[in-house]
């Protein structure tokens, strides 16, 4: 076969081409899986070095000192309650938001309602506008007619709204993939809408629930911008505000301390993600971002 590819000058510039492309493809890769590791690893080493390791701007440190987690919960008094209203907020909104995106793009596949097209086509447009921009103010009003301004629930209704259309595309793109076939044979079967829905769509659409509830938790738990504008009191806020105001200088902070509040904040979600990264990605190839 080498004398072969050796002789066909064609198949060499063939091979060529392809020992190429995937050294700038491989070469692609790591540099976007650097950009993300190392400011990760480097906040993480950050909240564990001393105080003068800090100042050196060596990148490991000379003596692991786990005392700056102990300072940011002890100077923030607030922050266990910070954290729970994170989990709260985040959980309300991804519970919700998928259920309602399941029972939208299902219904929108296999139900077919008047005006399914239209549906769609709103809820495509409304991904061309910054909406959290442009919408703030309205839902402060909104949410000032109903007082819920300055309280941890009330970011529950905007954030599920903000995030809905997203998630019912992916979730219409899903059971797109599901066969009608399926579907008829079960309502031959007798099985009514929601029978049908729970037997034969959601198993079959079970890696795009990973996508949906992935894209909403990443969203909603640091979601900024209406955490702080619906919000006053310390007491209510999630954890993304409590990050930007130790950033802005409450008490004594040092980096390795805003580092600790940074990790404290992150982590979860990197948990969260390294379970689910397998059916993510799964559901990302069956096509759960088609749209």
């Amino acid at each position: 076969m080498s004398a072969t590819t050796h002789e066909n000058p064609y198949l060499k510039k063939k091979l060529a081409r392809q020992r190429r492309n995937a050294v700038i493809q491989h070469g692609v890769i790591i540099f976007f899986l650097l950009s993300i590791l190392l400011p990760l690893s480097w906040v993480l080493l950050l909240s564990v070095k001393s105080l003068p390791d800090s100042m050196r701007g060596s990148l490991w440190p000379r003596r692991f000192d786990f005392s700056h987690y102990g300072y940011v919960f002890d100077k923030i008094g607030t922050l266990p309650t910070n954290f729970f209203n994170s989990i709260y907020v985040t959980g309300a909104t991804v519970l919700i938001t998928t259920f309602c995106a399941v029972l939208a793009g299902y219904a929108l596949v296999h139900l077919k309602p008047r005006g399914g097209a239209f549906i769609v086509a709103m809820f495509l447009s409304s991904l061309y506008f910054p909406t959290r921009v442009v919408s703030v103010i309205s839902i402060y009003e909104i949410q000032d007619y109903f007082e819920l301004i300055n309280s941890t629930s009330g970011l529950i209704l905007p954030y599920i709204t903000l995030n809905l259309a997203i998630s019912v595309l992916i979730m219409r793109s899903i059971f797109q993939l599901v066969p009608h076939e399926m579907i008829d044979a079960a309502r031959i079967d007798g099985a009514g809408p929601w029978r049908t829905l729970w037997v034969v769509g959601l198993p079959l659409a079970k890696n795009g629930l990973v996508v949906v509830i992935i894209v909403n938790f990443v969203t909603a738990w640091g979601e900024y911008l209406l955490a702080t504008t619906l919000t006053n009191d310390q007491a209510v806020r999630t954890m993304p505000v409590v990050l930007a105001a130790a950033q802005g200088g409450m008490g004594q902070w040092a980096w390795p301390r805003i580092a600790a509040v940074y990790v404290l904040v992150v982590l979860p979600g990197i948990i969260a993600f390294t379970f689910a990264q397998r059916l993510f990605f799964k559901g990302l190839m069956d096509g759960a971002l088609k749209t």
